[in-house]
């Protein structure tokens, strides 16, 4: 069993465990193309999701420079850890007190 948050916002504006990985994976190799390889997901779609996100929010979340000799770099804003921050903290507060997870999980039929 495992618990997944996604926040809807609105019908247009969500952030989810997707969202919330390749803002981390940006921040990890500082590359949206390289976040997006991790996750087995096109360049197109990951490119469509920092899209996404650089919009849903006040401030883009994610900073890109295109490549070049070295290749292009992506980057976390201060916006973007925030957001990333806070995600982190809403799922560990709802893991935090499995009980109502486990009894909820306990009406299940075995299997």
């Amino acid at each position: 069993m495992r618990l997944t948050i996604r926040i809807d916002f609105d019908e247009q504006r969500r952030l989810g465990p997707g969202k919330a990985q390749i803002l981390e994976l940006i921040g990890v190799h500082g590359s949206i193309t390289a976040a997006g390889r991790v996750m087995d997901m096109s360049y197109k779609r990951a490119w469509k999701l920092v899209g996404e996100l650089n919009t849903m929010f006040r401030e883009p979340l994610v900073t890109a420079r295109t490549g070049g000799v070295g290749g292009g770099h992506a980057a976390l804003t201060p916006m973007g850890q925030e957001v990333l921050r806070l995600y982190r903290a809403i799922e560990a507060h709802a893991v935090s007190d499995n009980a109502p997870l486990d009894r909820l999980s306990s009406l299940l039929p075995a299997g």
